[in-house]
């Protein structure tokens, strides 16, 4: 993406054609709308602070993507709560076919709130997001072989949570 010039207006077409995948996805992480609106002008303001962050990515799309992940796991790292977390309610989840109850992405945003954020990053987009250790590595900057320790890493700490609960 080296050819776009990143002024104001070409940031604003990017509002423009990206903010409803921003909004969807800070939606189903954060799970109301409000923090959802904060995250997508955030993401957008994080832009226009450093333009040349979106220079150096792959695509527009991945990294606004990857922007918005990362400042959902923070929001929900920084908004902890004493929920009891259960892997039996949560990793079910992840399969259904209707998509995750309420209920579990309540608890499963606590749990990612409570995990490194490495591992919860790589724990959203292989769990929730359906992505192979390979689109995660991408996602991530990082080997294949590191996506499975940080998912082993996701793992340790929700059998740890679960043995503090």
């Amino acid at each position: 993406m080296p050819a776009m010039t990143l002024d104001a207006a070409a940031i604003e077409r990017l509002y423009r054609s990206h903010g409803h995948a921003v909004l969807r996805r800070a939606r189903l992480l954060l799970g109301n709308e409000a923090d959802a609106q904060e995250a997508l002008q955030e993401v957008f303001a994080a832009l226009l602070r450093a333009p040349q962050d979106l220079r150096s990515a792959g695509s527009a799309l991945g990294w606004l993507y990857q922007a918005t992940t990362h400042f959902c796991l923070n929001q929900l790292r920084n908004r902890r709560t004493g929920a009891r977390l259960l892997q039996q309610s949560v990793a079910p989840a992840f399969g259904a076919a209707s998509g995750p109850s309420p209920e579990a992405l309540a608890e499963l945003r606590n749990l990612l709130a409570r995990m490194p954020a490495d591992a919860a990053a790589a724990a959203v987009y292989h769990h929730l997001d359906g992505m192979t250790h390979a689109e995660v590595a991408e996602m991530l900057g990082c080997s294949r072989r590191q996506v499975g320790y940080l998912l082993e890493r996701a793992q340790r700490s929700l059998e740890h949570l679960e043995q503090s609960a």
